[in-house]
């Protein structure tokens, strides 16, 4: 009898050895676990090959033969088990390159095996590397090997092969469990979600995606199988938003005053871009609708968030609030204050401090003080405004720059901020990282999302080269020439934590050789090794234009604005993310000079890397690279936005790939949450039941 809840180790063909290594290694604890244990490829098995058929350039294919002789070849690392196969007509080696001693023992010279596997040509011969093996009776007849047309593969590590668990040996397990199954498994969504979306019945679906009878059976399968599990993340986000605002009284500001309208008339310093007008009308309607705003603004670098968040501050100020705006790092801060005063400054009835490690002693005391009075109309800091000893007297709205350098803990601490006030500030997170749609629907899928979709006008597009290592005295020329014009250089290394030491090395090197290149001119450095005052320090010379070039890793990715550096020199660019490398390029560009950014690699590419590459030169648009980093390179690899750093795990869709289905899943569950907001109706009762179970674990308050 099938009963999801039971222990793994009940099921035929497991026993408590084997449930040990499938809960060790796979997180499989239960019946229900190992049926949605899915698996990550599919094989058409319907055809054996011949040896004499086969080449390098072929797709997975399926020999019957032996195994003829095994042996062990080079040494240390490259050491490797050889065992050459044949069919009678030819040959071909099989590889290994790990778990040799286990191979050795497992696989026999003289033997009936099927194989499968991908092959390549090595040193002119055949070759499969670590092929799927299965014992082959003599007495079987190609043909009937034939039978089975969709294999399904499932991802097994070497403790379990070594304990006899490979993929084969789980597509036998399940299928034990399948026939313990005598009935229909139970529905997971309501009947007219079914019916409007033409989802496949559950339990077909279970049993396609794991033994599918044709190739359109397995793909209305698999988009079953992704809507369901998008589609509760999403009624989980959209149920906990929509609490929240039940629950969370905002405070109200129905003013647009003297100060936004002075400012806007008579100090704005040219005009606003239709997508900051529609911007700052969304966050207005936020302010004044009775709930606490939580609201993402989006914009590429250089779009005018920072005009954006000041003209919203100032309709927190017209309603007699303060405003505080945390930056993630000092030196951002500082210029944060230093372009927010500059803005300001035809106003001097508005009081703006800054509050950060540095600034202690009387001066601290003197602020402080002026915040509880209620004094200060704008701070602005690091992490130290969320201090137990910072408290505002009035504290109305929250800017978070760069919000994913703050965790979930940090930010909710600004709720404590305010003597007396119950009512929690207006949120604003604002980023320049540009998140695909897609992912911020799901990792930020409680915030409202504003984008900035426009650059202000009279800003030139930088011009985004491509140019190979071999060719520096090419780039060292052009940087003279820019040089020589009075401008300034940024030369940006990888550091990446496997690599750390060879990485600093590589900068340490390209430092010295940028003295040497450029001797008439002044060279600084700035990497993460060095203690916060010396990184400041080194930034703080840059930027105020007393060193020329300043080489470094990507510290200098988020923050310092110098609109005198027009030419961004990237080293290494194929090991950088195509997201990372528009933050990085989003540094140059910020005075009215034409900007540069020299993307320099090896000249030995793969294939994907060559179409980042090519990417960057060709676009400037944030929003179009980060979709393409995102089809690339999956979610897992996107900095601050890493899967594994969601509240739950994705087993079967995918967000980079499954956009349109996540599109549906949204719509559907915002439907259920706007038809049935008492979770009341009788149709809905297993969607509901469905989410409780399903993610009783999740603190959805955490996704983003």
């Amino acid at each position: 009898m099938f009963n999801p809840q039971t222990e793994i180790k009940y099921l035929t063909g497991v026993g408590p050895q084997r449930a040990e290594l499938l809960e060790k290694e796979i997180g499989v604890h239960t019946f229900g676990d190992m049926l949605t244990y899915y698996p990550y490829r599919y094989v058409d098995r319907s055809k054996v090959y011949r040896i004499a058929e086969i080449d390098g350039n072929m797709p997975y294919v399926q020999l019957v033969g032996q195994i003829v002789s095994m042996e062990p070849i080079g040494e240390g690392r490259s050491r490797r088990l050889v065992g050459r196969f044949s069919d009678g007509t030819g040959f071909i080696d099989l590889v290994w390159f790990q778990g040799l001693k286990f191979v050795g023992k497992a696989y026999k010279v003289r033997t009936r095996y099927l194989i499968f596997g991908k092959p390549t040509v090595f040193n002119g011969k055949l070759q499969i590397n670590h092929p799927d093996i299965e014992t082959v009776e003599e007495n079987v007849d190609i043909p009937e090997i034939q039978g089975n047309t969709f294999r399904p593969h499932y991802h097994t590590t070497d403790r379990m092969k070594k304990g006899f668990l490979a993929s084969a040996a789980v597509a036998k397990l399940i299928g034990n469990l399948f026939k313990l199954i005598t009935e229909p498994l139970p529905e997971t969504l309501s009947q007219w979600i079914v019916d409007e979306y033409h989802l496949m019945p559950y339990d077909e679906a279970m049993h396609n995606i794991h033994f599918p009878t044709s190739a359109d059976s397995l793909r209305r399968a698999q988009a079953r199988l992704k809507f369901d599990e998008l589609f509760y993340i999403q009624l989980g986000i959209l149920r906990y938003a929509m609490n929240r605002k039940q629950k969370q009284g905002g405070l109200v500001f129905q003013t647009v005053g003297a100060n936004f309208n002075t400012f806007y008339h008579d100090h704005l310093p040219f005009s606003l871009t239709e997508a900051q007008k529609r911007v700052i009308r969304e966050i207005r309607q936020d302010m004044r609708a009775g709930f606490q705003m939580n609201r993402l603004l989006q914009g590429d670098v250089g779009s005018g968030k920072t005009l954006v968040a000041l003209l919203c501050s100032l309709i927190a100020i017209d309603n007699g609030y303060q405003v505080v705006i945390m930056a993630p790092t000092e030196i951002l801060a500082e210029q944060h204050l230093e372009t927010i005063r500059g803005l300001l400054s035809g106003m001097p009835q508005l009081r703006i401090e800054l509050l950060t490690g540095s600034v202690k002693g009387k001066r601290r005391k003197e602020i402080l003080d002026s915040l509880i009075e209620g004094k200060v109309h704008i701070l602005i800091g690091t992490h130290a405004v969320i201090e137990d000893n910072v408290q505002f007297r009035n504290l109305g709205l929250a800017i978070i720059d760069e919000q994913h350098r703050f965790g979930v803990a940090q930010r909710a601490k600004l709720w404590d901020k305010r003597t007396g006030m119950k009512t929690p500030p207006h949120v604003l997170v604002m980023t320049a990282t540009p998140i695909p749609r897609t992912l911020a629907m799901t990792l930020y899928g409680d915030l409202d999302v504003s984008v900035i979709d426009q650059l202000p006008p009279g800003r030139k597009p930088i011009h985004t080269i491509h140019q190979f290592l071999k060719h520096m005295d090419r780039i060292h020329e052009a940087m003279r020439t820019e040089l020589k014009k009075g401008r300034q250089i940024y030369v940006v290394f990888p550091l990446i934590e496997d690599t750390e030491k060879m990485d600093l090395e590589n900068l340490e090197e390209g430092y010295q050789q940028m003295r040497e290149a450029f001797p008439e001119y002044k060279v600084s450095r700035v990497h993460g090794k060095l203690k916060s005052a010396e990184k400041d320090a080194e930034m703080s010379r840059f930027a105020s234009g007393e060193t020329q070039i300043l080489v470094a890793t990507t510290v200098i990715e988020v923050g310092v604005n110098v609109p005198n550096a027009s030419v961004m020199i990237i080293m290494n660019a194929e090991r950088f993310g195509l997201s990372q490398l528009h933050q990085l390029r989003g540094r140059v560009g910020r005075g009215a000079e034409q900007s540069y950014c020299v993307l320099v690699t090896k000249y030995e590419l793969s294939e994907t890397t060559r179409k980042r590459i090519q990417i960057m030169v060709d676009s400037t648009d944030g929003f179009e690279i980060a979709e393409a980093d995102l089809k690339l390179r999956g979610p897992g690899d996107l900095e601050g936005t890493q899967q594994s750093g969601m509240a739950f795990d994705l087993k079967i869709a995918n967000i980079a790939r499954d956009g349109q289905i996540l599109t549906y899943a949204r719509t559907a569950a915002q439907h259920l949450l706007d038809t049935d907001p008492t979770e009341s109706l009788p149709e809905n009762l297993t969607c509901w039941k469905h989410l409780s179970q399903l993610h009783s674990d999740i603190n959805w308050g955490a996704i983003s």
